[in-house]
């Protein structure tokens, strides 16, 4: 399953090799085919395994939707390649709807609902797309990104200043707009 999440991040789908996958795994393409049946299953397993990692890692208190994003823009710089993993998924698979498996997103949103209940969250947005707009401005610097990819090469400064623009982009966004 690593050798094959590095290769597909590294490639996508369609570029990569069952040859390069088992070279680097130690086995062979007859157990491949034997255990996923394709390529495409392959790329299923390593995606909703690894992404489950990505999207586990960080636990949701709705209450505190910044440190949630800051938390995930830290984990993108643990793991890159997971995001291009999920970037090619994106891009090859051309998917519509709910991407995560196991529910992930709902447990989520179902999360967000009550901070918007509690009056933590505005609650004149939907929880799903308070979720996805979250994730995506926690993303706004990963390997996916039109403008700047960050890396865990940079300064220390530099993570610091986008912590603190995210923390108070979120903040400002989500907040309960009720009393404006």
């Amino acid at each position: 399953m690593d050798a094959a999440a590095i290769e597909f991040a590294e490639r996508g789908i369609a570029g990569a090799r069952v040859d390069r996958i088992v070279s680097a795994a130690r086995s062979n393409k007859a157990q491949l085919y034997q255990y996923f049946g394709s390529k495409d299953r392959l790329f299923d397993a390593v995606f909703e395994s690894h992404i489950a990692w990505l999207v586990d890692e960080v636990p949701l208190d709705a209450r505190d939707l910044p440190a949630y994003a800051v938390a995930l823009y830290d984990n993108c710089l643990k793991r890159p390649a997971m995001v291009r993993l999920a970037a090619w998924m994106r891009l090859e698979r051309n998917p519509v709807g709910e991407l995560l498996p196991g529910g992930r997103d709902a447990e989520k949103a179902a999360l967000i609902a009550s901070a918007q209940a509690a009056g933590d969250v505005d609650p004149s947005l939907d929880p799903m797309d308070v979720l996805s707009m979250l994730t995506a401005i926690a993303l706004s610097w990963s390997p996916a990104s039109l403008q700047v990819t960050a890396s865990s090469r940079e300064q220390r400064k530099t993570h610091d200043r986008r912590r603190a623009g995210l923390a108070r982009a979120v903040g400002r966004a989500f907040g309960d707009s009720s009393d404006s």
